[in-house]
């Protein structure tokens, strides 16, 4: 099938549009559609509104005492956790729904993996009227039943996808089939800044209220910008949320945090910036996780929202321009910040949210007393619960 390559959305040598030719309408319908969207005072004043009263924001910026001691720094934690439905998600459902009503598109399809977007994709479909269907690999389906049932509860069809890993990956193959065969009274509301152009910008200014709120707040509390900002990557939405509003002020260290799974010297991870080359995924230039003949690796996280084989096309950017860090976390140390951040603070994180905790943790030495790190707490652990105490009883059976 051919496709057609863009300058589009590009980010230095990353981004673009690589798509079939036949979703080549229907990706620039929505281009276009987004630009004049976000032109329109009234459609922006629609989104923030629903932010407020429906999401739940501003979300707090809440200083973690406790573990500010454990780490020798004041640590703020954004709490993305605290948002209608748990996650950073709801903020990008939310534009990308009101798009496509604008756009008079009544049906949603969305792609999963934690189960958080799937489960706000279906949130912002109940509100809104919309048929929904999310997909998800079958490997996510087994470590998310909660969100699972969430979906099926507001009424959005969910699909097991088994193919090759059975996870977010397969889900996206699946989204975007879907996509080219009913684009005409669909609309992809793909969940992270991946894919091809117009989605890595798009959800990138749906998510940077992250980032705005953040910096207005540390002002507020603290009178000046924080040292450094940490966030996960998978795909990279909460990542490119709150950092975007601080790539002006070099002096604030951005850090992002792969999924290292069981060891970057293994096959088994999620680290597409720290050993992934340059190539071609789901629409996108971007760095990824390939193997000698450029066919996909196999990826692997705890966290099934990291478990991706690329990351959004800014992120590798930020990390060739070196204006970002992007640094890993395994699934053992994931698991201990889990536990250490719930004993420490009363606060369960997401497993993903959790890689970036435990950076936390690993840059204790590199801190002083003067240094001022916010963490973005992308979500809420509900979901992995059962997970990670199968993780945990395994342990104390070893």
């Amino acid at each position: 099938m051919s496709q057609a390559a863009t300058d589009a959305g590009r980010f230095g040598r990353f981004g673009g549009q690589y798509v079939p030719e036949n979703l080549m309408a229907a990706v620039e319908e929505l281009a276009a559609a987004f630009d004049v969207a976000m032109a329109d005072p009234q459609f922006v004043e629609e989104f923030n509104d629903y932010l407020r009263d429906y999401a739940g924001r501003p979300s707090l910026l809440y200083r973690a005492d406790r573990l500010s001691e454990e780490v020798g720094a004041t640590v703020y934690l954004k709490r993305e956790d605290l948002n209608h439905t748990g996650s950073h998600k709801i903020n990008n459902t939310l534009g990308q729904a009101l798009l496509a009503r604008r756009m008079g598109k009544r049906r949603l399809i969305a792609e999963t993996g934690a189960g958080m977007h799937g489960v706000a994709t279906a949130t912002v479909a109940a509100l809104f009227g919309m048929e929904c269907v999310v997909y998800m690999g079958t490997e996510d389906v087994r470590r998310q039943e909660l969100n699972v049932f969430r979906m099926q509860l507001l009424g959005s069809e969910m699909v097991p996808v088994s193919a090759g890993s059975g996870t977010l990956k397969e889900a996206i193959n699946e989204a975007i089939r879907d996509w080219m065969e009913n684009c005409q009274r669909s609309h992809y509301v793909l969940g992270s800044v991946c894919g091809t152009h117009p989605y890595p910008t798009m959800v990138r200014e749906f998510q940077t209220v992250i980032g705005r709120e953040t910096r207005q707040q540390c002002l507020e509390r603290e009178g000046r910008l924080p040292s450094h900002i940490l966030a996960c990557v998978g795909g990279g939405s909460n990542a490119i949320g709150i950092f975007h509003a601080f790539l002006a002020d070099t002096e604030v260290q951005l850090i992002g945090v792969e999924a290292a799974g069981r060891g970057l010297d293994t096959d088994l991870h999620c680290a597409s910036i720290g050993r992934g080359t340059f190539g071609v995924l789901h629409g996108a230039a971007s760095l990824m996780l390939q193997d000698e003949d450029g066919q996909v690796a196999p990826s692997h996280s705890v966290s099934a929202g990291l478990d991706y084989p690329a990351v959004g096309p800014e992120h590798a950017y930020l990390h060739e321009t070196g204006r970002a860090e992007y640094v890993a976390a395994t699934d053992e140390q994931a698991i201990d910040a889990f536990v250490r951040l719930s004993e420490l603070e009363g606060i369960i994180p997401a497993l993903e949210s959790a890689h970036a905790v435990a950076h936390l943790f690993a840059m204790k030495d590199q801190l002083d007393p003067d240094s001022l790190v916010i963490v973005n707490l992308s979500g809420r652990g509900d979901k992995d619960c059962q997970e990670v105490r199968q993780i945990l009883e395994q342990r104390g059976n070893e």
